[in-house]
């Protein structure tokens, strides 16, 4: 990302950002490993693709300033939960082998951070 993207970012996506940096170092910090960061495709995106061992986790991060309109976890809806199925069987279809995974979401809500595993079933 260069100068001029960083100028173009709204102060949401700065957020978004931060809270991603943070969630990526919390769960580098708990052993997994990054894959890919912010994998794009027609469908959706995921915005963290990480290693549990052999199982492939795709997290979703979501941060919100304060609980009070649900937190950031319930801020997932049914069809954000379709396009991330459909980012993550996008992804997939380019691996050789399909590994086991599963959908985490890491949920900010005021600075405290929940790790929520296994959140969405596919």
């Amino acid at each position: 990302m260069g100068l001029s993207d960083l100028i173009r970012r709204t102060a949401r996506q700065q957020t978004g950002d931060a809270a991603e940096d943070a969630a990526l170092a919390h769960l580098l910090s708990q052993g997994l490993q990054l894959v890919q960061r912010n994998f794009r495709c027609r469908g959706g995106e995921i915005d963290l693709v990480m290693r549990e061992g052999a199982t492939v986790v795709f997290v979703e991060v979501r941060a919100r300033a304060s609980g009070s309109h649900g937190g950031a976890a319930a801020s997932i809806t049914p069809a954000k939960q379709r396009r991330l199925i459909l980012a993550a069987q996008t992804w997939l279809q380019t691996q050789p082998v399909t590994p086991p995974c599963r959908f985490d979401v890491l949920a900010l809500d005021g600075g405290r951070m929940q790790w929520l595993r296994n959140a969405i079933e596919a």
